[in-house]
């Protein structure tokens, strides 16, 4: 399946709201206590900026680099960002201010880092703490047991709020032992709120993603990934296009650029359609 168009994505956000909607009643839950957030890695600018008219809550990004030319480059039109990949010490800089929360923090090396940046840009950044709830090598993320003493290294931070729970439980076709996994998760996410700290408020678990989002609603998740059933199949074979600079995708994306003519590589593009249809 090729990356949808506008039209498909429209169709598809439709049918995963309504699934939603009708996972959170079945649970005694209201529909809108759930945020759906789009997972664009390796989308193009364009594509993101299309989908930013789609009922999507927030976007979710998997790459520093693609966090940044999106955001730089106004993709997300006005809504939040938030890092969901595995973020290395190194790129932290960039990735505060422009994600306003990381679903990703699984140790007290990388929540050390991020204090001191956020305290040297004057800012106190909100973060979810990542457990592997299947204990696969495979995955980020802190096992059950050590989730407690990271807990305690993050609430003692200054510049940074625990704002809750992020988890990928295993790839499972056993749809009970799907939901064991993410009722573990959900448990934990309660346990934490219960601990008191000052700087910690369990507000989002954000757990959930094309496969499995229903049942993750079903067992009290505040926030599903969600990107191939939007976006259609990722295609890893195709280098990325080289991004329009940034006040021409602000211009193209903006109700004064409805007319915008684009030349060189972008003229012809499916870029000034999809902005335009987004604005």
């Amino acid at each position: 399946m090729a990356e949808k168009t506008l039209e498909q994505m429209r169709e598809a956000v439709e049918e995963i709201r309504a699934k939603m909607a009708a996972a959170a009643r079945e649970a005694g839950r209201d529909p809108a206590a759930v945020q759906l957030c789009a997972a664009c890695k390796t989308r193009t600018a364009e594509t993101v900026a299309a989908s930013a008219a789609l009922p999507i809550d927030v976007f979710g990004e998997n790459h520093v680099q693609e966090l940044c030319a999106n955001y730089d480059a106004g993709a997300y039109c006005g809504k939040p960002s938030h890092f969901i990949g595995h973020l290395q010490t190194n790129k932290i800089k960039k990735v505060l201010g422009r994600a306003s929360l990381i679903q990703s923090v699984d140790s007290e090396h990388l929540l050390a880092a991020i204090e001191k940046e956020a305290a040297k840009a004057g800012i106190v950044q909100n973060v979810l703490l990542e457990v592997n709830i299947g204990g696969e090598e495979s995955k980020t993320g802190v096992a059950p047991e050590a989730l407690w003493p990271l807990l305690d290294a993050a609430a003692a931070q200054e510049h940074i709020r625990v704002k809750g729970l992020m988890a990928i439980p295993p790839v499972n076709d056993d749809n009970t032992q799907n939901r064991r996994y993410l009722a573990q998760v959900y448990k934990l996410f309660v346990q934490a709120g219960e601990r008191g700290y000052q700087n910690v408020k369990m507000e989002t678990l954000s757990m959930g993603m094309s496969g499995d989002f229903e049942n993750a609603i079903r067992e009290g998740a505040t926030l599903v990934r969600i990107g191939t059933a939007i976006y259609g199949e990722r295609d890893y074979s195709k280098k990325s296009t080289p991004l329009p600079s940034p006040s021409l995708l602000r211009n193209a994306t903006s109700p004064k650029g409805r007319g915008l003519k684009l030349t060189g590589r972008w003229k012809g593009s499916p870029f000034g359609r999809a902005g335009r249809e987004a604005a």
